[in-house]
């Protein structure tokens, strides 16, 4: 039995808040459920929002007791391209976790941005879960590259979701909708693109319900299939949500 959370990007106080009304406690520093529910993350538990550091330590101390059940996203890649040296630009919720980053003492910075690439360098790029009914995917996974090998096409799914090339008026890549032809019979829960309420689509189900623009953060109980959300406590910014046609 999983429990399964949307996107976070930082968002820690309403984290807390989900994992209290799903049941949680985090007396002993992780989440742990009296009916022995696991945690899972859709990924992007950081940049954008306020609490980025919290959230990253709370996931290193679930991956250091062996409980991490986490599929990175796109924010996660950039993160560690940035924790490994490498010129990235600081922009797109990004520059949030940097200057978290910046404001720590010299050494704890080099500590936490070490312990952020082993964290990622330890992730698959999704799980296969539940005798491989259930997969758990940042920007979701076509039928075709179920059970593929490790590429750069399988990657960049995994990351962006099915993009286009073309990029949008506000700078966000296009996206095609590829839940809307998915006839898969695993079901695959993503996040990645924000809607206001989560969204299922034949054997999909997309729960970033856009906390860190004002939306709500949200969990899918496997195998229930219900959802649980909670309010966010960031500012509302309707136009980052998508909203599609059926």
């Amino acid at each position: 039995m999983f429990d399964i959370i949307g996107d976070i990007h930082g968002c820690y106080d309403e984290l807390l808040d989900l994992l209290n009304t799903l049941g949680y406690s985090l007396k002993s520093g992780i989440p742990i459920h009296p009916s022995g529910r696991e945690i899972a993350f859709v990924g992007d538990g950081m940049d954008r929002g306020p609490s980025s550091l919290q959230v990253m330590q709370l996931l290193f101390a679930m991956q250091d007791k062996g409980q991490l059940i986490y599929s990175p996203g796109n924010h996660c890649n950039k993160l560690y391209r940035f924790a490994k040296g490498n010129d990235v630009q600081q922009m797109h919720g990004l520059e949030t976790t940097v200057a978290e980053l910046d404001s720590l003492p010299k050494e704890k910075r080099a500590q936490t941005l070490k312990r952020y690439r082993q964290f990622y360098e330890e992730l698959p790029l999704y799980h296969q879960l539940d005798s491989e009914k259930l997969i758990i995917a940042h920007a979701g996974l076509p039928e075709q590259l179920i059970g593929a090998p490790p590429s750069r096409t399988v990657r960049t799914f995994v990351l962006y979701g099915d993009i286009s090339g073309k990029t949008l008026s506000d700078g966000r890549p296009e996206r095609r909708d590829w839940a809307k032809s998915y006839h898969g019979t695993p079901w695959i829960v993503y996040g990645h693109t924000p809607v206001k309420e989560p969204r299922f689509k034949h054997h999909t189900v997309n729960i970033d319900t856009g906390c860190v623009f004002g939306g709500k953060l949200t969990a899918l109980r496997w195998p229930e299939l219900e959802t649980v959300s909670v309010a966010s406590k960031q500012p509302f910014q309707p136009e980052k949500f998508t909203v599609y046609s059926s």
